[in-house]
């Protein structure tokens, strides 16, 4: 593969990993360059994209899912062919679609909103294209293949570049602060048979958005596979802990059991709240925590 003009590029044969500041710490992101002989895509586009351009002529850009900070750099792309999974198309086609996607409360919707347009160069797209799982990519010489892992949004991919060795994983971010299952469109269950499903992937090199970067070989993976999916064993066990006396969902949020006390953004008392409704509700399916019927939980 020719030189990419990129701060950080790492070559891995036909995949490039352009490279985020901070090795993609959100906001920015680490965008993954795929040339064949005949095609070349771009996935997840990130803010340096957005700032920078891209380093090549792009032929189709590719998205593991439709969240705002994936989706940046698509502004320098308008007539580009841009592809996702069908169950995030929404959130491309729309404003309303993608903000729908997240589920925020009126006041919380109205700031993001402006946010996803002003910092994220957010604009809508009437020619998205849509695929499903085990969908086929093929640029000649090389093939993108596609994982269905929801979870993180409905239509969260990973995509596998089996030439290279690559698989990309978009926000299974192999982090400390563990899974994201927050939105309205989010789902605990699915993500963690999502993160059992990548302990399956046949690859070498397994490339993050945010913060990881990439990680090689496949077996310094699936500790961190292991460390990332107990994060959501930990959040329950502290929860257990905290219900041994009645407590309501505001208790549960206000106790913070996804973000550090210290954190302050937008949306944090809005994914506590919701992170904390999905687990009561499985730990009451479970018979872990009784429903007290009054707003309050108490662990069984």
């Amino acid at each position: 593969m020719a030189d990419i003009d990129w701060p950080d590029a790492l070559d891995l044969g036909p995949v490039t990993v352009l490279s985020g500041n901070e090795r993609g710490k959100y906001p920015q992101g680490n965008s993954v360059l795929v040339q064949g002989t005949r095609d070349t895509v771009l996935i997840d586009p990130s803010l340096l994209v957005a700032e920078r351009g891209a380093p090549v002529d792009i032929d189709h850009v590719v998205l593991s899912h439709v969240h705002e900070d994936h989706v940046p750099g698509l502004a320098r792309l308008p007539d580009v062919p841009v592809h996702c999974h069908a169950d995030d198309a929404i959130g491309l086609t729309s404003l309303d679609g993608l903000m729908e996607m997240y589920g925020m409360p009126p006041d919380l919707d109205t700031q993001f909103r402006q946010e996803v347009i002003d910092e994220f160069h957010y604009a809508p797209r009437d020619d998205v294209r849509t695929f499903l799982d085990g969908a086929r990519f093929d640029l000649g010489g090389t093939t993108i293949e596609v994982v269905h892992t929801p979870g993180h949004t409905r239509g969260h991919c990973v995509l596998l570049v089996p030439e290279a060795r690559v698989a990309y994983l978009g926000d299974i971010e192999l982090t400390g602060f563990g899974p994201y299952y927050g939105d309205a469109w989010s789902n605990l269950a699915d993500f963690e048979a999502s993160i059992e499903r990548c302990r399956n992937l046949d690859a070498d090199h397994f490339v993050t958005f945010h913060h990881k970067w990439v990680i090689s070989p496949k077996d310094a993976v699936l500790p961190m596979l292991d460390a990332f999916q107990g994060v959501i064993d930990r959040r329950e066990e502290r929860m257990l802990e905290f219900l041994a006396e009645p407590r309501t969902i505001e208790d549960c949020a206000n106790h913070r059991f996804v973000y550090r006390p210290g954190v302050e953004v937008l949306f944090v008392d809005y994914v506590e709240r919701r992170c904390a409704s999905r687990h009561l509700d499985r730990m009451v399916a479970d018979g872990r925590v009784t429903d007290l019927g009054d707003g309050r939980y108490l662990a069984t």
